[in-house]
């Protein structure tokens, strides 16, 4: 049971660092592939997916340490 928790922390927290790497501050993601300069005020396409993505991958990495903490 330690394992599994152990290594949906570990899987995640990998995620999380990616996921931040693909974000720019300013650009957003269009200036990873060479868009243009313009810039909007709400996140956009595969930009906000990637902010949930990255919201949802946190939760799931606070829900297995405390549940680590908790049950083992």
């Amino acid at each position: 049971m330690k394992n599994i928790f152990e290594i949906i922390i570990v899987v995640f927290s990998i995620f999380v660092v990616i996921a931040i790497l693909l974000q720019q501050k300013g650009s957003g993601l269009s200036g990873v592939f060479g868009g243009s300069d313009v810039s909007y005020l709400s996140k956009r396409g595969a930009e906000k997916f990637l902010v949930y993505f990255t919201i949802f991958c946190v939760i799931v990495i606070c829900i297995s340490a405390l549940s680590l903490i908790i049950f083992v």
